[in-house]
């Protein structure tokens, strides 16, 4: 089995090979037992970068290895990694306030419940629309859609249970490209990605990289698997640029995106404002129900939640259904994006298990080589 390491060290540290098999172990039983054809995991822990990558991004006559630059679509990652940032980034800017009714900005938004709703309910999943629609049957532009959820779709009362759902975050990423005046794609990478780095992740890679891109599911359509194209059926038909789904990145670039959270309150994190940032990790919903929802993130104890046993109370992530997720763990100084192509084998394979197995083996295996060799691990 392909496979590929890489540790970025603070001084004097380095990573036992007892930690190093623990963090290797759920990857290579799920790639074995064919859960997953391949994976790109990066972890952030105490200043320290760890890389690893097993498997392949195909399979097949195409087959070619998984490995740390290898580009993921990233599904509903997209949310909190492009859209919600960029909402934020807004309201630092005074442009809009959480608060605000959505119509403000999305004037399609016309029947009396859509009007009202806010843009810290969309955030926060509590705004009463369903969780999806079909229109990557129909030939619509993201204006009728709009349309569509404003004035013809029905709409429950909001709640302070979570409803989690895709439209809301369609709708948020046309206030993110209506206010930024340029499409949501532009805008996520002049003021995120650029500044950031993060120069593998983008909408809509290029063609010329297909190589370097990981295939989610077959395509009878196709005659192949997509790859490079969004999987996400309602994103594909937006041309593949979408508040909710569309996103492609690497492992290293997402990890560089969740070290900013890991800042928040340190003035590192300039490019998020520290007190909406502090607001999106806090609890928005009621918590019946299980539900623990913060504006875009899931909230340690969620009905969503994957982080496992071992994170702490502060923990909070996100994932994709293709098989992606990005925890962090702000108690442990933790990070870890999880990145595979889990719908390769078909929309059957549930991975729930491997992303709670993988944050358990990360933290259990840090930790305990934190606690057996205290001296080498450096805090930053």
């Amino acid at each position: 089995m392909n496979e590929y390491w890489s540790v970025e060290a603070g001084s004097g540290w380095t990573l036992s090979e007892e930690a190093g098999a623990g963090i290797r172990r759920p990857i290579v039983e799920a790639i074995r037992e064919r859960l997953i054809p391949g994976a790109s995991i990066a972890i952030y822990y105490r200043g320290n970068l760890i890389r690893y990558a097993a498997g392949a991004a195909i399979t097949g006559l195409q087959e070619r290895p998984t490995g740390p630059n290898t580009l993921y679509d990233c599904a509903s990652l997209t949310k909190v990694a492009a859209t919600l940032p960029l909402i934020l980034q807004l309201g630092g800017q005074g442009r809009l306030r959480l608060d605000d009714e959505a119509s403000m900005y999305v004037p399609e938004l016309r029947s009396d419940r859509a009007a009202r709703i806010t843009i810290r309910q969309l955030l926060a999943h509590t705004s009463g629309l369903p969780a999806t629609h079909d229109f990557h049957s129909l030939p619509w532009s993201l204006e009728r859609i709009l349309t569509f959820i404003g004035s013809e779709l029905s709409i429950e009362k909001p709640s302070e249970t979570a409803v989690y759902s895709d439209l809301g975050f369609i709708i948020l990423g046309a206030i993110a490209s209506r206010l930024y005046g340029m499409p949501l794609d532009e805008a996520a990478k002049r003021y995120l990605f650029a500044p950031l780095g993060m120069s593998n992740t983008g909408f809509c890679p290029d063609p010329a990289k297909l190589d370097e891109i990981a295939a989610t599911e077959w395509s009878e359509e196709l005659g192949g698997y997509w790859r490079g194209i969004v999987h996400d059926e309602n994103a594909r038909a937006l041309g593949g640029v979408s508040g909710h789904a569309g996103l492609f990145s690497t492992a290293g670039d997402l990890l560089k995106y969740a070290q900013l959270w890991l800042n928040i309150g340190s003035g590192e994190a300039s490019l998020l404002p520290d007190s909406l940032a502090k607001e999106a990790i806090r609890l928005q919903t009621g918590g019946a129900d299980s539900s623990r929802r913060g504006l875009g993130w899931v909230l340690k104890g969620d009905t969503a939640d994957v982080s496992g046993a071992w994170m702490t109370s502060g923990a909070f992530g996100h994932t994709g259904f293709t098989g992606t997720s990005l925890y962090v763990d702000p108690g442990r100084q933790l990070a870890v994006v999880l990145l595979t192509n889990r719908v390769h084998y078909g929309r059957q394979q549930n991975i729930t298990g491997l992303r709670q197995s993988l944050h358990d083996a990360v933290v259990r295996s840090l930790v305990e080589q934190a606690e057996k060799y205290p001296n080498p691990i450096q805090s930053n």
